[in-house]
């Protein structure tokens, strides 16, 4: 015999199943991350070093999730505008940042207000590269060693000038941080991005700066500026005749610059470990060690998202009482 319900009980029941029917898309939801594309949001714009390392995760992380990814740049205020708008963003993993040491070092050291701290507004997922940064000077200059350069800037306080991207980046920071270690004085001199830093020294408008190697390797390797040391875990194949800083005795000097993934704070554990997962199963593929390589960048160290969080946490102290020091501030 069927059951008969009066009004009421239909009722109930018909409330009872809507509210049912709508916790199942939630649960499914969380289940089944990602369900939609994840944006690696870019601080800066198209072609630069920070853009290159994102495209080249890009395609195979997203088929390492299942799911699209989707590069968005967003340049401004050295990488600050696009990093304080991420960590403001919902915390579910589908708006993540590719951090770097000018927007998570360099910037919060420098700028007044950049909007954001680098370690309490974000959760840290994973290194993707490491850049290796390179000491140059200009043909020249009469220094054809690392020892002799510090000789000659010791004998001309203040009379050579160094160059970098600009007031508080990471080109000023580096050489801030070697001038505090020898004891030097020398001038800095800084310009608006990448490329007219190395149009100065090729000119000899500089004489010599501390960046990253990838845009400078091919004016090495012409004659048009030299290198004197390397900061990088060996020497670099394509340089084999130039010295680490750690061979010369400062391996303070030695870190490379790194490029890394960051998700808003508060993103759930299992998000953030399932990403950092992803990563690590795609920068450990041999084609992407060679794509690196190929760059001037090293592979990511093998770092879990609380060790990549404590390396940022050592290198901030390190750099701001150097920036402190110096009285270094950014635009």
């Amino acid at each position: 015999m069927n059951p008969t319900f009066t009004a009421p009980d239909l009722r109930r029941r018909t409330m009872l199943g809507a509210g049912l029917a709508a916790l199942l898309p939630l649960a499914a939801r969380a289940e089944a991350w990602p369900a939609r594309p994840v944006t690696l949001v870019v601080p800066f714009p198209a072609g630069g070093s920070v853009d290159l390392i994102a495209r080249l995760y890009a395609d195979p992380l997203s088929k390492a999730l299942g799911t699209p990814v989707v590069i968005d740049n967003r340049a401004g205020a050295g990488g600050s505008i696009a990093s304080a708008q991420v960590s403001r963003a919902k915390p579910d993993g589908y708006t993540l940042v590719v951090s770097s040491q000018s927007s998570h070092l360099a910037n919060p050291l420098t700028q007044t207000n950049p909007g954001y701290d680098p370690i309490k507004d974000f959760a840290s997922i994973s290194q993707l590269a490491r850049s290796i940064n390179v000491l140059l000077v200009n043909p020249a200059v009469p220094a054809k060693t690392f020892k002799e350069f510090v000789a000659l800037v010791k004998s001309r306080p203040g009379e050579l000038n160094f160059c970098s991207a600009g007031p508080g980046s990471m080109g000023q920071l580096n050489v801030e941080l070697m001038k505090s270690q020898l004891q030097l004085n020398a001038t800095h001199v800084p310009y608006r991005g990448g490329g007219p830093l190395v149009t100065a020294l090729i000119s000899n408008e500089v004489q010599f700066g501390l960046d990253n190697l990838a845009p400078f390797l091919p004016h090495i390797q012409a004659g048009k500026l030299r290198a004197l040391a390397v900061a990088s875990p060996t020497r670099v194949a394509a340089l084999p005749d130039v010295p680490t800083f750690a061979e010369l005795g400062y391996p303070v000097l030695n870190t490379t610059s790194w490029i890394g993934l960051a998700a808003p704070a508060k993103t759930p554990p299992e998000v953030i470990a399932a990403l950092h997962k992803a990563v690590r199963a795609v920068a450990d593929q041999p084609a992407m060690a060679e794509a690196l390589l190929s760059r001037g960048s090293l592979p990511p160290e093998v770092q879990s998202p609380a060790q990549f969080t404590a390396m940022m946490s050592e290198r901030l102290v390190v750099y701001g009482e150097m920036v402190k020091r110096a009285g270094i501030r950014g635009e």
